[in-house]
């Protein structure tokens, strides 16, 4: 085909390495710390076959019609009420709109706020997904310094105050992936008054909030959000499953009515059955439950995979212990690639992601991502003595 034909656009487009990796990952012998898969026999199961099939019996002719863009409004009550209930983030239910998954949110952001050469605001490092949702459309990403509280103020005023098109910062407050960082109170009131200052939409994701596993549940940056600067990002695929694909976009009204527009020519309406699906589970089966045993099993995976760390990996190998989500970050000495520790890992049957894709300016190409979600104790363990012998044989 002629090269010719494609739009500018599809340059800027790059295959997911993550994505990619997950293909080597579906091997049974394969230890995977790669994707940020939840445990699928935590999964519902039972409870959503009995529920799916009431739904057809009492009320398929709706469940399998087409359904308004926005989004089944009972639904968006629900979430509504929960994102007050969990995060303290008020958001009326005209000012929620159903996408799939949220990562068709971040397509949404993009095509909705970015034009060429605006300045996009990231963390670093910062969601790969996001990084790839957001450079089709031709942003100049800027990184802010970013420490275990999160963006640290003065250099996100120093870029803003340089910043020549700024549009938006990106920022995933709780549990970051990659880092599993969480920022503290005192830097999201402080992002806050800067988004206020230079008039700067702040894009909050938080696919990872309820999965806490210590200490106390934090306010959302969208709780402190008095003037409609905060465009927060929801989903039910970790909370409890991927494959509906059922995500949200909370915003003020002015932005949803684009948002709307924008999924209109996309795909219409996310599933219709999925969405009731989801409604119907949360109205009558026990959610908060559910979430705590989510809670349970995945901080004693984070527990299994800090003490393997600790037990074998090489002193020079630094690694955090993440309050919640899926994930912990690891940083190398700098004369390890960590893109070539993949291969020896491979030849070992264990699999990682490696950190430099999450960069998006200057890749630091010593650090990976752990995921601990989706391996049992045992073979998180396994996982980590053949990683550390990995590590030995680069050294």
């Amino acid at each position: 085909m002629v090269t010719a034909l494609f739009a500018e656009r599809i340059e800027y487009i790059k295959a997911s390495e993550i994505r990619e990796l997950l293909k080597i990952t579906e091997r049974p012998e394969v230890i995977s710390f790669a994707g940020g898969l939840p445990a699928p026999e935590l999964f519902p199961v039972q409870a959503m076959a009995e529920l799916s099939g009431r739904l057809i019996r009492d009320e398929g002719w709706k469940a399998l019609q087409y359904s308004t863009t926005e989004g089944f409004t009972p639904l968006r009550e629900k979430i509504s009420c929960r994102m007050k209930k969990v995060f303290q983030a008020h958001a009326e239910v005209d000012e929620i709109m159903i996408t799939s998954g949220s990562q068709q949110a971040l397509d949404f952001v993009g095509k909705v706020l970015i034009n060429p050469g605006d300045e996009v605001f990231m963390e670093s490092p910062s969601y790969l997904g996001a990084i790839n949702a957001f450079r089709p459309y031709g942003p100049k990403f800027v990184e802010v310094e970013t420490d275990a509280e999160g963006m640290i103020p003065e250099a996100l005023n120093d870029a803003l105050k340089r910043a020549g098109h700024p549009k938006f910062i990106y920022i995933i407050p709780d549990f970051q992936n990659p880092t599993g960082r969480t920022w503290s109170i005192r830097r999201r009131k402080a992002l806050m008054e800067l988004a206020s200052k230079y008039g700067v939409l702040v894009v909050e994701d938080n696919p990872y909030g309820e999965l806490r596993y210590e200490g106390d549940m934090l306010p959302a940056v969208k709780s402190m959000d008095t003037e409609g600067w905060v465009v927060y990002l929801g989903t039910f695929s970790k909370t409890l499953c991927p494959g509906m694909r059922i995500g949200w976009i909370a915003a003020h009204r002015q932005l949803i009515e684009k948002f709307v527009l924008v999924k209109q020519g996309a795909d219409l309406h996310t599933s219709t059955i999925s969405q009731m699906q989801i409604n119907l589970y949360i109205g009558k089966e026990d959610f908060d439950g559910h979430i705590q045993t989510l809670r349970q099993v995945y901080r004693k995976r984070r527990d299994a995979i800090t003490r393997a760390m600790e037990r074998y990996f090489p002193e020079d190998a630094c690694y955090n212990n993440p309050e919640g989500g899926l994930f912990t970050w690891v940083e190398l000495p700098g004369r390890i690639d960590a893109a070539e520790l993949l291969k020896e890992a491979l030849n070992r049957n264990v699999a990682f992601v490696p950190g430099a894709p999450f960069f998006p300016c200057t890749p630091k190409k010593n650090t990976l991502r752990l995921n601990f979600s989706n391996m049992p104790e045992n073979r998180i363990e396994q996982g980590i003595v053949r990683l550390a012998d990995a590590m030995v044989s680069l050294q």
